[in-house]
Protein backbone atom coordinates (compact mmCIF):
# COMPACT_ATOMS: atom_id res chain seq x y z
CA UNK A 1 0.00 0.00 0.00
CA UNK A 2 1.01 3.65 -0.66
CA UNK A 3 0.60 6.87 1.27
CA UNK A 4 1.29 10.03 -1.03
CA UNK A 5 1.41 12.97 0.67
CA UNK A 6 2.36 16.34 -0.97
CA UNK A 7 3.51 20.23 -0.18
CA UNK A 8 4.43 22.81 -1.55
CA UNK A 9 5.65 26.40 -1.48
CA UNK A 10 7.30 28.92 -2.88
CA UNK A 11 11.03 30.21 -2.13
CA UNK A 12 12.18 34.03 -2.83
CA UNK A 13 15.60 32.35 -3.84
CA UNK A 14 17.50 31.40 -7.27
CA UNK A 15 16.12 28.36 -8.38
CA UNK A 16 20.07 26.81 -8.00
CA UNK A 17 19.75 27.41 -4.61
CA UNK A 18 15.97 26.20 -3.92
CA UNK A 19 17.22 22.89 -5.77
CA UNK A 20 20.66 22.20 -4.34
CA UNK A 21 20.05 23.29 -0.79
CA UNK A 22 18.10 20.22 0.83
CA UNK A 23 20.28 17.46 -1.02
CA UNK A 24 23.04 18.82 -0.69
CA UNK A 25 23.62 21.12 2.42
CA UNK A 26 24.26 19.30 6.25
CA UNK A 27 21.17 16.69 6.56
CA UNK A 28 21.37 17.58 10.38
CA UNK A 29 20.49 21.01 9.71
CA UNK A 30 17.30 20.00 7.39
CA UNK A 31 15.68 16.70 8.99
CA UNK A 32 16.03 17.97 12.98
CA UNK A 33 13.42 16.20 14.45
CA UNK A 34 9.69 16.36 15.52
CA UNK A 35 8.21 14.38 18.54
CA UNK A 36 8.61 10.80 17.45
CA UNK A 37 11.02 11.65 14.37
CA UNK A 38 14.70 11.69 15.83
CA UNK A 39 16.86 14.42 14.69
CA UNK A 40 19.31 13.76 12.01
CA UNK A 41 22.92 13.74 13.56
CA UNK A 42 25.04 12.71 10.72
CA UNK A 43 26.23 10.20 7.44
CA UNK A 44 29.22 8.13 6.36
CA UNK A 45 29.26 6.47 3.37
CA UNK A 46 28.57 9.79 1.73
CA UNK A 47 31.16 10.40 -0.80
CA UNK A 48 29.42 10.14 -3.93
CA UNK A 49 26.14 11.35 -2.23
CA UNK A 50 24.33 13.81 -5.29
CA UNK A 51 24.97 11.29 -7.64
CA UNK A 52 22.40 9.37 -9.02
CA UNK A 53 22.30 5.38 -7.62
CA UNK A 54 24.64 6.75 -4.39
CA UNK A 55 23.81 6.22 -1.13
CA UNK A 56 24.40 6.71 2.28
CA UNK A 57 23.51 5.56 5.75
CA UNK A 58 21.90 8.40 8.16
CA UNK A 59 22.75 8.09 11.76
CA UNK A 60 19.75 10.34 14.34
CA UNK A 61 20.08 11.22 17.89
CA UNK A 62 18.30 9.34 20.66
CA UNK A 63 14.30 10.22 21.03
CA UNK A 64 11.06 9.22 22.49
CA UNK A 65 11.10 5.60 20.46
CA UNK A 66 14.50 5.23 18.62
CA UNK A 67 17.61 4.57 21.31
CA UNK A 68 20.43 6.64 18.63
CA UNK A 69 22.48 5.46 16.18
CA UNK A 70 21.97 4.02 12.70
CA UNK A 71 18.68 4.83 11.30
CA UNK A 72 18.19 4.24 7.77
CA UNK A 73 20.09 4.36 4.24
CA UNK A 74 19.55 6.97 1.99
CA UNK A 75 19.75 6.51 -2.37
CA UNK A 76 19.68 9.11 -5.10
CA UNK A 77 17.53 7.33 -7.23
CA UNK A 78 17.15 10.55 -9.89
CA UNK A 79 18.89 13.95 -10.69
CA UNK A 80 17.26 16.72 -13.37
CA UNK A 81 19.07 19.60 -12.72
CA UNK A 82 17.43 22.50 -11.43
CA UNK A 83 14.20 20.46 -11.62
CA UNK A 84 14.08 17.12 -10.02
CA UNK A 85 15.22 15.23 -7.42
CA UNK A 86 13.83 11.65 -6.45
CA UNK A 87 15.66 9.77 -3.21
CA UNK A 88 14.69 6.50 -1.25
CA UNK A 89 14.75 6.32 2.64
CA UNK A 90 14.79 2.72 2.99
CA UNK A 91 16.54 0.10 5.56
CA UNK A 92 15.29 1.81 8.66
CA UNK A 93 17.16 0.39 12.08
CA UNK A 94 14.12 1.57 14.13
CA UNK A 95 10.13 0.76 14.39
CA UNK A 96 8.46 2.18 11.42
CA UNK A 97 5.24 0.42 12.00
CA UNK A 98 4.98 -1.40 8.97
CA UNK A 99 6.64 1.32 6.61
CA UNK A 100 9.68 -0.83 4.28
CA UNK A 101 10.38 2.90 2.67
CA UNK A 102 9.80 6.07 1.75
CA UNK A 103 10.41 7.66 -2.12
CA UNK A 104 10.79 11.16 -1.87
CA UNK A 105 10.26 14.10 -4.59
CA UNK A 106 11.60 17.52 -4.49
CA UNK A 107 10.76 19.39 -7.58
CA UNK A 108 11.38 23.13 -8.53
CA UNK A 109 9.90 25.60 -10.78
CA UNK A 110 11.29 29.04 -11.21
CA UNK A 111 7.54 30.94 -11.59
CA UNK A 112 9.33 34.59 -11.95
CA UNK A 113 13.00 35.51 -11.14
CA UNK A 114 13.96 34.70 -7.56
CA UNK A 115 10.47 33.47 -6.98
CA UNK A 116 11.04 29.15 -7.27
CA UNK A 117 7.99 26.82 -6.84
CA UNK A 118 8.79 23.47 -4.41
CA UNK A 119 6.51 20.80 -4.78
CA UNK A 120 7.63 18.56 -1.94
CA UNK A 121 6.26 15.30 -1.96
CA UNK A 122 6.49 11.55 -0.13
CA UNK A 123 5.24 7.87 -1.49
CA UNK A 124 5.04 5.85 1.84
CA UNK A 125 5.22 2.14 1.51
CA UNK A 126 3.52 -0.01 3.62
CA UNK A 127 3.41 -3.78 3.70
CA UNK A 128 1.36 -4.82 7.15
CA UNK A 129 -2.56 -4.49 5.81
CA UNK A 130 -3.54 -4.59 10.13
CA UNK A 131 -1.05 -1.23 10.68
CA UNK A 132 -2.74 0.51 7.13
CA UNK A 133 -4.91 2.80 9.26
CA UNK A 134 -2.39 3.44 11.40
CA UNK A 135 -0.16 4.16 8.10
CA UNK A 136 -2.78 6.26 6.71
CA UNK A 137 -2.69 8.54 9.69
CA UNK A 138 0.23 8.75 10.48
CA UNK A 139 1.19 9.64 6.56
CA UNK A 140 -1.75 12.51 6.60
CA UNK A 141 -1.11 14.30 10.02
CA UNK A 142 2.07 13.63 11.42
CA UNK A 143 4.37 13.29 8.32
CA UNK A 144 2.32 16.29 6.82
CA UNK A 145 3.24 17.91 9.22
CA UNK A 146 6.87 16.97 9.63
CA UNK A 147 7.65 17.77 5.58
CA UNK A 148 6.53 21.31 6.68
CA UNK A 149 9.14 21.87 9.16
CA UNK A 150 11.63 20.73 6.44
CA UNK A 151 10.11 22.87 3.89
CA UNK A 152 11.10 26.03 6.42
CA UNK A 153 14.30 24.35 7.86
CA UNK A 154 15.33 24.21 3.99
CA UNK A 155 14.14 27.80 2.90
CA UNK A 156 16.49 29.25 5.71
CA UNK A 157 19.40 27.20 4.95
CA UNK A 158 18.45 28.75 1.01
CA UNK A 159 17.84 32.30 2.50
CA UNK A 160 21.25 32.49 4.54
CA UNK A 161 23.24 30.89 1.33
CA UNK A 162 24.40 27.51 3.25
CA UNK A 163 27.34 25.82 2.27
CA UNK A 164 26.87 22.84 -0.01
CA UNK A 165 28.40 19.60 1.65
CA UNK A 166 28.87 17.73 -1.68
CA UNK A 167 28.65 18.21 -5.09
Amino acid sequence: MEFRVKVSTIYACSLERAFKTPMLCDISKVHTGFIVMPAITHCTGDEHWGKPGYSKTCFAAKSLLFGGGEVSSDTVLERVENQYWKIQVADFKMNMIGFTRFVGEWQTTEVAPGQVRIDYTYTLHADVPVLYPLNWLFANTFWRIYMGRVLENIRQMAYHEEPYQYD
